[in-house]
């Protein structure tokens, strides 16, 4: 630990572990645990999709890896305990995820559609202390299957990009052309002053 103006800052790998303690298996009392649902129901309300999965030994680099990536994507990754998850689903449009809250269970979410299934399943594929167990989209259950559709669909910037091609190369092309009989004209009136 550092001191910092009075104040107590930590180092980012034990404010992660700490972080992990608090979701996972700290301590709380009951206005913490209030906090800590309503927060997240908060933020269930807003995702569009959720991502369950199950996390059998996966230490707290590993799942600090998983949450910088997800927080690179705008999507966010959360061990908390299976009693506060349920909680927090209650009047949320994700509440039909409730039966897969059994063992070690951790959630991903995001406002991005196809983010935390990417990430989780790039992730699970590279790590088999995660599995993902299932997941919702907008209130629909996705099955394993159409999870794993959804982590291989392009992102919302790839197809940004995709569609700025597609809609740059017609004037790309409309350019060169105008360009091409201009350069031709002054090519033979610069043959024809090289002949002189």
């Amino acid at each position: 630990m550092f001191l910092d103006g009075g104040k107590v800052s930590l180092p980012s790998t034990v404010r992660a572990e700490i972080e992990f303690l608090y979701f996972f298996g700290g301590r709380l009392d009951r206005s913490q645990k209030e906090n800590l649902v309503t927060q997240l129901q908060d933020s269930l309300k807003k995702a569009k999709t959720v991502i369950v999965a199950h996390q059998e030994g996966l230490t707290v680099a590993e799942s600090t890896d998983l949450r910088n990536k997800m927080r690179e994507s705008d999507a966010a990754y959360k061990v908390i305990k299976n009693r506060l998850a349920l909680r927090a689903l209650k009047g949320t449009k994700f509440e039909v995820l409730g039966k897969l809250f059994l063992g070690p269970t951790a959630i991903a979410f995001s406002e991005d559609m196809i983010a935390p299934a990417k990430i989780a399943f790039a992730f699970a594929k590279e790590n088999p202390k995660l599995t993902i167990v299932g997941g919702c989209h907008d209130g629909n259950e996705l099955t394993l299957e159409e999870i794993q559709n959804l982590a291989n669909l392009p992102s919302l910037d790839e197809l940004r990009g995709k569609i700025i091609g597609i809609l740059s190369s017609p004037a790309r092309n409309i350019a060169c052309i105008l360009q091409a009989p201009a350069i031709q004209i002054a090519n033979v009136f610069r043959a024809y002053s090289e002949n002189e």
